[in-house]
């Protein structure tokens, strides 16, 4: 080789092996080479033995897919680009035309317009169920139901369900069960084993998870997975997931591995001050509720001491309140204004802070019963410290004039 860009395309020098050190290595691959014609027809990427093109998987994405196994306690993972992804990706892989997608009505929003939109088109039908009531479950699951969502807590509002008895109808109905883990992540409960101690653990078929959330944890990632433990079910949504062509960066991977680590240590934090937090709140005029499933009057405290409440447990970094029906929106919207640590903004877990007024009428097919009635605000508690943050929200109460 004489010219410069062909010897500098194929520099013979190769670094020695043995190389090891705290944060993982960041493998960046669209092509992958072969050394011969029989490896190119040989290797296989579906069971990580091998890699084939790095869509299908790097050292880095193979490295992070089985340490989320290890948090979650599954046994197959899949990475998307986001939380949304993932649950896009369990419903293309598990249902068709003529099927039917149970989700409860205090879910994850775009779990439901998605069901509206895309999923309707599709000749997918979809039902929504009152998750605090395992009896409209059962109600509504037919012979066409495929699919039940569940998750624990609620969406804004932190209901927290019979997650038990939700699960044992839709599997006593043959019928599959998704859980949104976003909240739980892997250290509030353990989703395949809902019963811990039994000889045959009550669990969900499948796991999505936003790792933007907890498993990321800097507010600057998005990704999401979808974790299973049944070999044939993870492979049914492997395929799916390389014929959608679904990917994430090698960097995101690699700064997820790098937040890894610290998951339990900031879960914690974010635990200790979100329950300081909210028990402040309640002696609050403005609020005629605080909802935060670790509070004993707050909708399904209950099944969430029964199932959560251990020294590995938590309630994650999230609470709501609900003000007065006599505050105006202007009034509610001015309060969030005034809020200078808690930032307005999508999403939670992260180091800042952050707080989103809601339209709880618009996001439900009916009041919810056990909430009280008024404006909705939802608060995520980051890693500042609780007085200052209980100093921030009193200056915002003093403000809605």
């Amino acid at each position: 080789m004489s010219a410069l860009s062909t010897t500098l395309i194929h520099h013979p020098y190769e670094a020695p092996s043995g190389f090891e050190a705290p944060q993982h290595a960041v493998h960046k691959a669209s092509t992958v080479f072969f050394p011969t014609v029989a490896a190119m027809r040989s290797r296989e990427w579906k069971d990580k033995t091998a890699y084939t093109y790095g869509l299908h998987g790097t050292p880095t994405t193979y490295a992070l897919e089985e340490r989320l196994c290890t948090l979650e306690g599954g046994a197959q993972c899949v990475l998307v680009p986001s939380g949304l992804a993932a649950v896009a990706l369990v419903a293309l892989a598990v249902l068709k035309t003529g099927d039917e997608v149970l989700i409860p009505d205090n879910a994850y929003g775009p779990n439901k317009t998605l069901a509206e939109g895309e999923l309707l088109a599709w000749g997918i039908r979809h039902r929504y169920y009152n998750a605090m009531d395992p009896a409209d479950l059962a109600a509504k699951l037919s012979p066409a139901t495929r699919l039940v969502w569940v998750e624990a807590a609620g969406s804004v509002t932190l209901e927290f369900p019979d997650l038990q008895a939700l699960v044992r109808l839709a599997k006593a109905h043959g019928a599959l069960v998704a859980l949104d883990n976003t909240w739980g992540a892997g250290i509030a409960f353990k989703p395949f084993d809902l019963v811990p101690g039994t000889s045959q653990p009550l669990a969900v078929d499948i796991s999505a998870h936003a790792l933007t959330k907890y498993p990321s944890g800097g507010g600057d990632v998005l990704m999401g997975s979808v974790i299973t433990r049944d070999a044939h079910l993870h492979m049914q949504i492997k395929l799916c997931h390389m014929r959608l062509g679904l990917s994430v960066g090698a960097n995101d991977a690699e700064m997820v591995l790098r937040s890894l680590p610290s998951i339990a240590l900031r879960y914690r934090a974010h635990d200790e001050a979100t329950r300081a937090l909210a028990v402040w709140a309640q002696s609050q005029p403005a609020f005629v509720q605080v909802l935060h499933p670790a509070l004993p009057d707050s909708p399904g405290h209950g099944f969430w001491k029964a199932l959560c409440d251990r020294p590995d447990g938590g309630a994650a970094c999230l609470f709501s309140v609900v003000f007065a029906p006599h505050f105006s929106q202007n009034q509610v919207d001015a309060f969030c204004d005034a809020l200078q640590l808690f930032r307005l903004g999508y999403s939670w877990a992260g180091p800042v802070s952050l707080v989103v007024p809601y339209n709880l009428r618009a996001m439900r097919t009916q009041w919810p019963a056990e909430i009280a009635h008024g404006t909705v605000v939802r608060l995520s508690v980051g890693l500042e410290a609780v007085s200052d943050l209980q100093a921030d929200i009193a200056r915002a109460l003093l403000a809605m004039g």
